[in-house]
C-alpha cells in the first residue's frame, strides 16, 4: 500500500497544476462504474407485459421491448422530484446498472409542436425542480438527457424567451456538475431535419454544451443512426471551428430500425425498432431514449391516444417493422 501511495503521489506531482488544483467539471464515466444499463422493471411495456400474460402480442413485447434498457422520463407528473429520480438512480445503483434519466419539465415545453405541452409554470419552479432533480440522483452514476426539443423548437419564441431558455438550461448544467457528479448529461440536439448543423451547433452552445458532457439527437424521431451521426458530425465540425471544442454524443435508436417515413415523427406508421441501448456502435452510446409503444400525441397511428400512453398494439407492429 505505502509503495502504490508513493507512486500515486508522484504522478500527482508530475500532472500539470491546475489539473490538481482544480476538480473536473466533468463527471468520472458512469459506464465504469457499473454493470451494463439498467432495465426499469416499471416501464410501460413491463407494466402492460405483467398485467396481459394471456395476450398473444405478451412475449414479443417482453422480449424485444419489455426486457430492454429504456430511459425514465421525468416530468411534472413524477411527484417530489428529487425523490422520483432519487428512488430510480438507487433501483439502478442497487442493482450495480446505469439508468437513463430524461428531464423534460422546461417552462413552455414544446411550444411550437403542442402534443407534449406543458412544463414548469415560471423560471423559478423550473430551477428548483432541476436542482431537486440533480440532488436526487447525488454520487450515483446515471446518464441525464436535458429536455428533448428545448433547442430546436424555438421558431415561434420570442428573443426574450429563448434567451431564458438559454438561462435555464446552463443552470440545469451547473446543478447536475455541482450535485450529481457522476452523472453524464446530454443537452438535447433535436433531429437531422430540424436545424441547420450551424444553427444548432450556436444553440447548443449558448445553452451550456461547453459544460455538459455532450448532445442528444432523435429523441423520439426516427431518422437512422448514420443520418445521426453525419449531422453531429457536422455540429460538431461547426462548434470546433467557431468555439473550439467538440463533444461527445448519443443517439436515439428506440424507433429508428426503419428510418423515417418523410419526416413524419407523429406516430407514423410502419416505423421498427433500432439497435437496443448499448456504448459505441458510431456514437459515445446508442440508446432507447423514447419508450417503444408510448404515443406521440393524439396522430398518426395513435389516433385517440395521449402523449406518453402504451399502446400495444402500436409496440407488436414495431417489432416487426410493419
Amino acid at each position: 500500500m505505502h509503495h502504490l501511495t508513493r507512486v500515486v503521489t508522484a504522478a500527482l506531482l508530475a500532472l500539470p497544476l491546475s489539473l490538481v488544483a482544480s476538480p473536473s467539471a466533468q463527471a468520472a464515466d458512469p459506464t465504469t462504474l457499473t454493470s451494463g444499463f439498467y432495465v426499469d422493471p416499471n416501464s410501460s411495456p413491463a407494466l402492460w407485459v405483467a398485467a396481459n400474460p394471456g395476450d398473444g402480442r405478451m412475449s414479443a413485447v417482453r422480449d424485444n421491448i419489455a426486457t430492454k434498457n429504456m430511459a425514465r422520463w421525468f416530468g411534472n407528473w413524477s411527484g417530489t422530484i428529487g425523490t422520483a429520480t432519487g428512488a430510480y438512480a438507487g433501483s439502478a445503483d442497487v442493482a450495480d446498472k446505469l439508468p437513463v434519466l430524461v428531464a423534460y419539465n422546461i417552462p413552455n415545453r414544446d411550444i411550437c409542436g403542442g402534443h407534449s405541452g406543458g412544463g414548469a409554470g415560471s423560471a423559478a419552479a423550473y430551477n428548483e425542480w432541476i436542482a431537486a432533480f440533480a440532488s436526487g440522483i447525488g454520487n450515483r452514476p446515471a446518464v441525464v438527457i436535458l429536455e428533448p426539443d428545448s433547442l430546436g423548437d424555438t421558431s415561434c419564441m420570442t428573443a426574450a424567451q429563448i434567451a431564458e431558455r438559454n438561462a435555464l438550461l446552463n443552470n440545469a448544467i451547473t446543478q447536475f456538475n455541482a450535485k450529481a457528479p457522476n452523472t453524464w448529461v446530454y443537452l438535447d440536439a433535436g433531429n437531422p431535419a430540424w436545424l441547420s448543423a450551424t444553427t444548432m451547433a450556436a444553440n447548443l452552445n449558448a445553452a451550456g454544451l461547453s459544460r455538459a458532457r455532450g448532445f442528444s439527437m432523435n429523441v423520439s424521431n426516427h431518422y437512422t443512426t448514420a443520418q445521426n451521426i453525419t449531422y453531429a458530425n457536422a455540429i460538431n465540425a461547426a462548434l470546433s471551428s467557431s468555439r473550439g471544442y467538440t463533444k461527445p454524443f448519443v443517439v436515439d435508436t428506440s424507433r429508428n430500425g426503419n428510418g423515417s417515413n418523410n419526416g413524419e415523427w407523429c406516430n407514423s406508421a410502419g416505423r421498427k425498432l433500432g439497435t437496443p441501448s448499448q456504448k459505441g456502435g458510431g456514437a459515445e452510446m446508442l440508446l432507447w431514449i423514447k419508450t417503444p409503444g408510448e404515443s406521440d400525441g393524439s396522430c398518426g397511428v395513435g389516433a385517440g391516444s395521449a402523449a406518453g400512453q402504451f399502446l400495444p398494439e402500436v409496440a407488436y407492429k414495431m417489432i416487426y417493422g410493419y
